[in-house]
């Protein structure tokens, strides 16, 4: 996870403690209808709260790096979810009373002295139960988006062809919950894959996160292979390091990791898959994506042996790469991406989907289509930083091929 500054972190507390403080106000206007004794202790257990939400995010921040770091990423996460769970539904609290009170626009101004406060408390209460759902049920809710997708130049040996696209693992936030995995191991093993893809994010820094999940991992099966790439969290570059030897160790110890569980990792390179008479190339290019990103990927000399191919699949981490190098510059008919987590929330409205990611991300969840050429963004299968998912279930993305002409007309 990367760090931010303690001059942020101390915008963050001053945020924390302003909404706070409004939230209180209008508080008062519905403990005042409780007794005494009861108020005094309603009022000192929300101020416990705050001060201590408050001084636990800042002493946090001072002894980060003190912390052992399997210890650091679950008291983040934590630190996360708490501070979502309290600081959303009382930002939504005070708006609503805000405007309930100042507008009158729904009740008379006598009738308001009372209404109003408690529609308030119901609207902060309704977040924050929906924030409760989404750390402790929707996050490991796992969903298979099925997509079948036609192609004139798909070789007809490969017709309805199976993939399993899966990214963003980030398994030290998994906290090595094996038998949770598993569940999605055994859904992706289900559909019987011809082949499984993963787009990146193994871990979220460090190669001791993979300890204990080769077991799971080496469970899963396709027919003709599993191919992987690596994401921004892969290299190592979030985390302070003694010596560059270190880093470097890291990161060749999570490369070792995919050997292990016999995936072929693709850095800058191809892999042909022959069936009968027919061939297809399989792509992948390390991370690559707008700065502060690193741009490690290099789809040029990714696809250097691939030029007599009729049918390629690109696996690249991050979606930008689409757009900048990849539609209308190749003749690439599928590229699979991660990376975004759909922010790990949204908002569905008759099968419409908002999250604020989208302002950041052109493409940053599902299928996208330009012309002739495909982009699937995963929503990703694990999780970083906020400990839940709402309205971004964790994605298993399967993909069935069609030759669009299946005799050979081509």
């Amino acid at each position: 996870m990367r760090s931010y500054s303690l001059f942020t972190i101390v915008l963050l507390c001053l945020a924390i403690l302003v909404i706070d403080i409004l939230a209180f106000y209008w508080l008062q206007s519905i403990t005042r209808l409780l007794e005494p004794s009861l108020k005094t202790i309603i009022h000192a257990l929300f101020w416990i709260f705050t001060i201590g939400l408050i001084s636990a995010i800042l002493i946090l921040k001072i002894k980060l790096d003190d912390i052992d770091p399997r210890r650091k990423q679950v008291l983040i996460s934590s630190m996360y979810g708490l501070t979502v769970s309290s600081f959303i539904p009382k930002i939504i609290f005070v708006i609503i009373i805000s405007l309930l009170f100042y507008l009158n626009v729904v009740f008379l101004e006598k009738e308001s002295l009372l209404v109003i406060p408690l529609i308030g408390l119901f609207s902060g209460f309704l977040p924050f139960f929906v924030i409760v759902y989404a750390i402790f049920k929707a996050i490991y809710r796992f969903k298979i988006y099925r997509h079948t997708l036609e192609f004139e130049h798909l070789p007809p040996s490969f017709n309805e062809l199976k993939i399993i696209h899966i990214s963003d693992l980030h398994l030290g936030s998994f906290n090595y919950r094996f038998k949770i995995m598993n569940r999605a191991i055994n859904l992706i093993n289900n559909t019987n894959p011809d082949l499984i893809f993963f787009t990146g994010d193994l871990v979220n820094n460090f190669a001791w996160e993979l300890r204990g999940w080769q077991r799971v991992f080496v469970k899963l099966k396709a027919n003709m292979g599993k191919y992987a790439v690596l994401g921004n969290h892969d290299y190592g570059d979030y985390s302070k390091w003694k010596t560059e030897n270190d880093k470097k160790e890291n990161h060749e110890a999570i490369k070792q990791f995919y050997k292990d569980i016999h995936f072929k990792l693709l850095l800058n390179e191809s892999d042909i898959i022959r069936k009968d008479h027919g061939e297809i190339a399989i792509v992948g290019v390390e991370n690559w994506g707008y700065p502060p990103f690193k741009q490690y990927g290099d789809l040029q000399k990714a696809l250097e042996k691939t030029a007599s191919m009729p049918f390629k699949i690109l696996l690249s981490h991050d979606p930008t790469l689409w757009h900048e190098a990849v539609i209308n510059k190749t003749d690439i008919p599928l590229t699979l991406s991660g990376h975004t987590h759909g922010m790990q929330a949204a908002i569905k409205i008759k099968g419409l989907q908002w999250s604020p990611i989208k302002y950041k991300y052109q493409h940053w969840a599902g299928l996208y289509k330009v012309n002739d050429q495909y982009l699937n963004v995963n929503r990703g299968l694990g999780w970083l930083g906020f400990p839940g998912r709402l309205g971004m279930r964790p994605e298993i993305t399967f993909l069935k091929l069609m030759n669009h002409n299946p005799l050979g007309e081509n």
